[in-house]
């Protein structure tokens, strides 16, 4: 017999994908478009996430989708637009 949806998912939805501010590391530039997620930090607004930024140590605020797991097994967030 078919075991329910509900069932199979835990109460913490830890493997859904959000979107929000974060910061990046990237100190080689911001012509990339994803990034491993252990070079994203999320914040909770995207006024801390600003706050956080330093752009002249190659952390900068964004707005991203993620984590995602990739073909490769990583876990990736995925740039939507940069926070200037």
């Amino acid at each position: 017999m078919a075991e329910a949806i509900t069932s199979l998912i835990d109460g913490d939805a830890s493997g859904i994908v959000r979107t929000g501010p974060v910061v990046i590391y990237c100190p080689g530039g911001r012509n990339r478009k994803r990034f491993p997620d252990n070079c994203v930090t999320a914040y909770p607004s995207e006024a801390e996430a600003l706050a956080a930024a330093r752009p002249d140590e190659g952390r900068y605020a964004a707005i991203a989708s993620g984590p995602s797991r990739s073909s490769e097994g990583l876990f990736l967030y995925y740039l939507l637009r940069w926070l200037d």
